[in-house]
């Protein structure tokens, strides 16, 4: 029994294991794309990995929750 494996078995194997290899598997990418992001908690959750705040307040926002009466 020969095991020589020419370039038919090579071109095959290459079809076959196309784009496996190097972890690609494993890799998830999340949205780049803020607006593809449908839920809530999804963007709460990716803006807290970004670093910012969400969703975000303006300056009077702000300034009405330093200044509100229920403290």
């Amino acid at each position: 029994m020969s095991n020589e494996r020419d370039r038919a078995w090579r071109r095959f194997k290459n079809w076959v294991n196309n784009g496996r290899g190097m972890g690609t598997e494993e890799r998830w990418k999340p949205e780049k794309n803020w607006k593809m992001l449908y839920v809530r908690s999804e963007k709460q959750a990716r803006a807290k990995q970004l670093g910012f705040e969400y969703p975000r307040k303006s300056s009077r926002q702000l300034l009405d929750l330093e200044l509100s009466p229920n403290e």
